[in-house]
Parts: C-alpha cells; sequence; structure tokens
C-alpha cells in the first residue's frame, strides 16, 4: 500500500515539475524566439531548491524545533545555491547567448534585476517546499493519530466483549447442565444450538460489522436454547418486522438485554414472560425487550456487569447513532434500543 502511495507521489512531483518547466521555456521562446541555453539548466536545478528544505531542512531541523539551526542553514543554502547556479553556471551561458544575439545600441538587463529575479524565484520555491512539507506532515501525524485511536479502540472493545463472552458461556453451559441433570431428550439439541452459538462468536464477531440477518439468526438459536431450559416458554414471543437491506450491525450488542430478560423474567409459578420486537424501518433498527419481573431479585453488582459493557460498546461503536432507554417498575422490566444503521456505515467508511 506505501509503495502504490510513494509511486503515485512520484508521477505527480514529476507531472507538476514538467508543466513548471514547460511554461518559462513557452514564454522565453515566445518574447525572443529561441529558448536561451542557460533556461534548460536554469529549469533543470530549481526543483533542488524545493527539495532540500521538502525533504531535509524542515524534517530534520524545523519539525526537531531546531529553529536557530533552520534559518541559518536555510540561508547559507539560498546564498549557496543562487551563487553556484546564476554565476557559475548559467551567467557564463545567458552573457554568450547576449553577446551573440543584442544589437550593439540594446543595452543589457540592469544587474540588480539580474540577480533579484532569480533570487526571489529560488527563495519562493523554497519556502513553497517547506509549506508542503509542514503540510504533508500534518497529515500524516492527523492519520497516525487516528489510527492509534482506532488501535486503542479496538483494545477496549475486546476487552469488554472478553468480559461478556464468559458470561455468556456460563449461563449458556448452566443451561445445559440442568437440561443433563434432568435427562432431558433435549440436552444433544441444546449441545448442537450452543455450538452454532460457539461458532458465530468465533468466526463472525471478529468482523468489524456483521449482517444483521446473522445476528438475528443468532438471537433466534439463543432464545431456543432458552427454551430447551425453560418448561413453560409459550409467553416467550420474538417478533421481527421489516427487511434487513443486507444491513450490518456490531454483533454481540443486543443479547445482554436478552439474556436478562431469561434471568429475571420468571415468575413463581415457572412461567417465562418475555416479548422481544426487532423493527427494522429505513434502515434504523427499533429493538424492544419486555419481562416480568419474577423470581430472582435482580442483583445490580453482578448483573450490571453485562449491561454496563454493552452501554460502552454502544458508546464507542454509534456514539450519536444511538438512543438507549431502560425502564423498570415493580413488575416489568423494559428496554428500548434506537441504531441509525446506515449512518454509522456511512461513517466507518
Amino acid at each position: 500500500m506505501k509503495s502504490k502511495i510513494a509511486y503515485k507521489e512520484i508521477i505527480i512531483h514529476t507531472l507538476v515539475w514538467v508543466c513548471l518547466s514547460i511554461f518559462p521555456l513557452l514564454t522565453a521562446y515566445i518574447d525572443l524566439g529561441e529558448i536561451p541555453s542557460g533556461m534548460y539548466l536554469r529549469q533543470a536545478l530549481r526543483p533542488i531548491v524545493f527539495y532540500v528544505n521538502y525533504l531535509i531542512f524542515v524534517p530534520y531541523f524545523l519539525l526537531k524545533r531546531k529553529l536557530g539551526l533552520y534559518i541559518l542553514v536555510s540561508i547559507l543554502f539560498l546564498v549557496l545555491y543562487n551563487y553556484v547556479t546564476e554565476e557559475l553556471l548559467i551567467n557564463t551561458a545567458e552573457l554568450q547567448f547576449r553577446n551573440m544575439n543584442r544589437p550593439e545600441n540594446m543595452p543589457g538587463r540592469p544587474f540588480r534585476i539580474r540577480h533579484i529575479i532569480p533570487v526571489m524565484f529560488s527563495l519562493s520555491l523554497f519556502l513553497l517546499g517547506g509549506i508542503f512539507s509542514l503540510v504533508v506532515n500534518f497529515y500524516k501525524r492527523e492519520h497516525l493519530s487516528k489510527e492509534l485511536e482506532n488501535k486503542q479502540k479496538d483494545i477496549k472493545l475486546k476487552f469488554l466483549r472478553n468480559q461478556l463472552n464468559p458470561h455468556f458461556l456460563f449461563n449458556s453451559l448452566n443451561s445445559i447442565y440442568s437440561l443433563v441433570r434432568s435427562k432431558s431428550d433435549d440436552a444433544p439439541e441444546a449441545v448442537i444450538t450452543l455450538s452454532e452459538l460457539m461458532r458465530y462468536m468465533l468466526y463472525e464477531v471478529g468482523n468489524e460489522q456483521v449482517l444483521l440477518e446473522k445476528e438475528i439468526n443468532y438471537i433466534q438459536n439463543y432464545i431456543a436454547l432458552q427454551k430447551l431450559r425453560f418448561k413453560n416458554t409459550e409467553a416467550v414471543k420474538l417478533k421481527l418486522i421489516g427487511e434487513t437491506k443486507k444491513l450490518k450491525i456490531h454483533p454481540l450488542l443486543l443479547i445482554s438485554f436478552i439474556e436478562n430478560a431469561f434471568k429475571y423474567g420468571t415468575d413463581y409459578k415457572g412461567n417465562t414472560r418475555i416479548d422481544i420486537k426487532i423493527e427494522v424501518n429505513n434502515d434504523k433498527l427499533i429493538f424492544k425487550v419486555e419481562n416480568i419481573i419474577g423470581l430472582h431479585k435482580r442483583d445490580e453488582k453482578n448483573s450490571g456487569v453485562g449491561l454496563q459493557n454493552i452501554k460502552n460498546q454502544l458508546n464507542y461503536l454509534y456514539k450519536d447513532n444511538h438512543e438507549l432507554t431502560i425502564m423498570e417498575d415493580k413488575s416489568h422490566y423494559r428496554v428500548l434500543l434506537t441504531l441509525n444503521l446506515k449512518e454509522d456505515e456511512m461513517h466507518n467508511n
């Protein structure tokens, strides 16, 4: 990737210098009828002024906060460059050209003008090289800063998910253990369902985003596993509305709310009552979970770990593209989550 970028930069720089060189040569040809021999050499040497400041002086002196040394070497370089190019190399060729082509009564250009114009031009190229070097350095630093920020974000996100995954696995194994202990015929099916859940978590969750269809399928498998565990699950409902339209979502954001619903949604008679609704409307995902508050009293210290992780993940991944509302009364616990999937996809691209 870097080699491709460097290759493009070389092409762009070459084309720019070719264009900058052709224009003065054409102007001289139009004015004089021919191109002075010294102009070819001048045009060939001018990029030196630009790249010395662009590649050497600014990176090794100015950006390392050696301002005094930068000013000193810049002045010395410009004086030396103009003396060598104008007096030793180009002046001889131009003097010969003028003597051969100037009429006897036509005066030559004044000394000051003859020297000031090249000096000002070289100074302009030198400053331009410095400006370009500072701009390139700024964008490189900004790019590196974003990369570092993204790496830190990924590390923290992986840490949060690693906290969440053992919690999920522990609950699922407890469910299967209950089936095995009761010698239920549903135990083999529960193992297969768990294997599907683990396959998804191992091979799909590593991606930054997954298809919404896959995430919903994961939720359906989880609900199927929980229904095998609980006896009276006729009141567990999952309603899907709308087309996914190949939308993508960051994985494992919805499951914690459903886990908590199953954990606390069973009453004293053993009836589990959970109402889950997933609606897709104009690229917005509306996720609702409602459960009764049953036998188990909510443990804020332990159950809050998974929910707090999800809240942190939502803040990292969706920022202003999500809205989470949690309501609780004496008999019901409700969660309403809205995700703007399209805007988040455009933001990531």
